[in-house]
């Protein structure tokens, strides 16, 4: 059933990209995080709080609300199961949003500027068309990670122990349960890092610290899926030359290796440079980097899937 739950995710986001924003548990989340952000006495003491007990909360209630519900009906807990872990991870938008990007530079870079910080944060302004698609192909890279790979990786990883831990086989509420709230904390992490983890807050240290941690093997895994996707694992390799160049000591792997299976140069002006090639990206490198991220979250799909049932069997 938790196969089952990861192909329903998959379908519906899919055909419908993302829930509502007016009952997206993520943007509950935010609204319930917001109030965090603001001056305090001990601000580091706060942030440990929110680290702690937020994820522990989003968690708690994916657990919570499949559990009762597999324990009336198993097929409508797993249906929920795949609710929850399509809310956590997103695929299709984040290759909407780049595609749009990428197309606007050929042909009004304004707009492609105003578009860009749906996927990059940045100040847009100054970017040449070349610097704009880097941007979205470094978007492409690191979000597959955080948004998509990170979630997945955490169901699959809960259900399957779940799976061969539970002490009744034969009821499924457990593993369910157990890989959603894995889907849902992984997520809550994530977005308290993005919403909170600036060096310009310093309740964000916290946070920031944590998602580091549990983004370690997401990106890394994502690295290598980009670079199987596109038939370079070599990529991988090479990339190891600049995956520290970035700030974060995760999200280089997936950017550097996606640069090295394109041959492009990817840039964040003033901060980091990803030296997979001598130019930036042509309209043609970012489509063929859409390509790669879309069958990159495939292959997690299947390995997913793949994962879980053999687990199940």
């Amino acid at each position: 059933m938790t196969a089952a739950a990861v192909l329903l995710a998959a379908g519906l986001d899919a055909l419908l990209a993302e829930p509502p924003s007016r009952v997206h548990p993520v943007a509950l989340f935010g609204r319930l995080v917001s109030p965090v952000d603001r001056g305090w006495t001990r601000p580091r003491l706060a942030g440990v709080a929110a680290a702690a007990l937020f994820p522990l909360l989003a968690g708690g209630v994916a657990f919570g609300a499949v559990h009762l519900a597999a324990g009336v009906e198993p097929v409508a807990g797993a249906v929920l199961t795949g609710v929850v872990l399509f809310s956590t991870s997103s695929l299709r938008m984040l290759l909407a949003a780049a595609r749009r990007t990428v197309r606007e530079t050929e042909s009004d870079l304004d707009a492609a500027r105003e578009s860009l910080p749906a996927l990059a944060g940045r100040d847009a302004d100054a970017l040449s068309a070349g610097q704009v698609r880097s941007a979205a192909v470094e978007s492409l890279a690191e979000n597959l990670a955080d948004g998509f790979v990170a979630p997945l990786g955490a169901f699959t990883l809960a259900g399957a122990a779940a799976g061969v831990l539970a002490p009744d086989p034969g009821a499924p509420g457990l593993v369910l349960a157990s890989a959603a709230a894995a889907a849902a904390w992984v997520k809550a992490v994530n977005t308290l890092d993005s919403m909170l983890g600036y060096r310009s807050k310093p309740v964000g240290w916290a946070p920031a610290r944590l998602d580091d941690l549990v983004m370690w093997v997401p990106a890394r895994a994502t690295a290598l899926l980009v670079a199987l996707a596109a038939g370079r694992p070599a990529a991988l390799v090479a990339a190891r030359s600049d995956a520290r160049a970035p700030p974060s000591p995760n999200s280089g792997w997936p950017m550097a290796t996606l640069a090295r299976v394109l041959g492009v140069r990817l840039e964040k002006p003033g901060v980091y440079v990803l030296a997979g090639g001598d130019g930036h990206p042509t309209a043609a490198d970012a489509t063929r980097a859409l390509g790669v991220t879309a069958f990159a979250g495939i292959a997690a799909v299947a390995v997913s899937v793949g994962v879980l049932l053999e687990v199940a069997l």
